[in-house]
């Protein structure tokens, strides 16, 4: 049986229902209460328990913002990506009794979005293939940005949330914002990297410029760490008390079923007695994977029964690092026991890359956060990280992962070793479950939620 067919199989609704996985859904009818319907039609979900445990916990801790929704009501602008960072929070945020105009594209049009009555969904971007024609690239970003400036005239929500930037990051940081500050909006903006042009090694006058006018427009910034809240005051001169540090929250949206190791194992071809060591995410110069490649051969020289998998696309303008990293990968004697595959993963099989792996490995030269490290935190698996950005924050050593010194292939290679001596790939099912419910507290979006609600009540109070 193929792969697919096989996760297929796991997800029919007769199988799906004994692991919770069931997702039959009822047709609502328009709201009775006075409340704006959403914009499409929406869905609402048969048995989904979890809802309904935080939608009861939602009347018993916020009764009193759930009788004045109008009094938070925002619009969350996401860029049109990020679907795993969108529907956490959006699900945290109205748990808190919030409503919020959700600007979106194709991506983002899924049904825990359209089936919530708190949420107006507006798809202003649209289709986002890369495989569309220049011609037809530049019509929809045209169209997108008519949209968005013809929706914040007319928009209610006094405060703008902005998740991401859009296509044209100079005008997005500048001039959009200019615009949004005229018509009375108050802007809140979740800086995932605080200069990503640093970390990539490009960064430019401009470039530091234009993210300074962000920054200073902004009339609140979250960040996801200390340390990037104190570049944000020593390099863009921003005040402390205008950032607030929330938990990245943890990515639970890709599907987990009742797929076993063992049985991802086999579905990707690899060996129950591999040690199996995975490199997951987008490939670009900041992961490190030179570093991780001279690990590998030198434990892999020592022990033939390590495994490396390489899954992921190539970040777009980094196609000749990854030639320089095949080029490396060729000239090992261990090649053969490194698989790739270099591509988008879909959503419905990332549990298998997850699952089939031992450990996952972060080899970064440079970063200030990485949401893979919850992703795999969220399948239960320890992780190795380098000591670069805020990385070993993020690890209790022994417990959920290793550290190593960043750009120190020798010293990634001891901490592997010493993971597979450990108690912790030795007990690794009973541990995968401590890490998951260690990363459902510390990564909370109810956190995350609590956080935000309150500074969009002070910004609203202020006015």
């Amino acid at each position: 049986m193929s792969p697919m067919l096989e996760i297929s199989r796991l997800r029919h609704p007769a199988f799906a229902q004994s692991y919770g996985e069931s997702r039959g859904y009822l047709e609502l009818k328009d709201t009775e209460d006075g409340e704006q319907p959403p914009a499409h039609r929406t869905y609402g979900p048969v048995g989904d328990q979890r809802s309904e445990v935080r939608g009861q916990r939602t009347a018993d801790k916020h009764s009193t913002l759930n009788t004045q929704p109008s009094t938070l009501r925002i619009a969350l602008l996401t860029g049109g990506d990020d679907k795993p960072y969108v529907l956490g929070l959006a699900e945290a945020l109205t748990s808190e009794g919030i409503s919020f105009d959700l600007i979106g594209s194709d991506d983002l049009e899924v049904p825990e979005l359209l089936r919530n009555r708190r949420i107006n969904f507006c798809n202003l971007r649209g289709d986002q293939r890369s495989d569309a024609s220049l011609k037809s690239k530049a019509f929809r970003i045209l169209r997108y940005y008519f949209r968005l400036v013809c929706y914040a005239v007319r928009a209610q929500p006094k405060i703008f949330h902005i998740l991401w930037n859009n296509k044209f990051e100079l005008f997005d940081r500048t001039l959009l914002l200019l615009y949004y500050k005229l018509l009375g909006k108050k802007l809140v903006l979740t800086a995932h990297n605080v200069n990503v042009r640093k970390r990539d090694c490009t960064d430019t006058w401009l470039n530091r410029l234009s993210l300074r006018i962000q920054y200073q427009l902004s009339d609140h910034i979250f960040v996801h760490t200390n340390r990037m809240k104190k570049e944000l005051v020593s390099d863009f001169t921003i005040t402390s008390d205008k950032v607030s540090v929330i938990p990245f929250g943890i990515n639970n949206t890709a599907p987990n079923t009742g797929i076993t190791t063992a049985g991802a194992k086999r579905m990707l071809s690899i060996s129950d007695s591999d040690k199996t060591i995975l490199c997951y995410g987008q490939i670009a110069p900041y992961k490190g994977l030179e570093y991780l490649i001279d690990a590998f051969s030198e434990v892999a020289k020592r022990n033939g029964s390590y495994r490396l998998f390489i899954a992921g696309k190539v970040k777009k303008g980094h196609v000749e690092y990854w030639n320089d990293i095949r080029r490396k990968i060729a000239a090992t004697e261990s090649r053969n026991r490194i698989i790739e595959r270099i591509e988008h993963i879909p959503d419905d099989e990332t549990e298998l890359y997850f699952k089939a792996a031992d450990v996952l490995v972060l080899s970064y030269t440079q970063v200030f956060q990485s949401g893979v490290i919850f992703l795999g935190y969220s399948f239960g698996l320890p992780t190795i990280v380098a000591d670069v950005g805020s990385l070993k924050e993020e690890i209790i050593e022994g417990k959920t992962g290793f550290v190593f010194k960043p750009r120190d292939s020798s010293d990634l290679a001891s901490k592997v070793e010493n993971y597979f001596d450990s108690e912790l790939f030795h007990n690794l099912e009973n541990r995968r479950r401590e890490i998951k419910k260690y990363a459902n507290e510390r990564y909370s979006w109810d956190k995350v939620a609590e956080i935000t609600t309150a500074v969009y009540s002070n910004l609203l109070s202020s006015r």
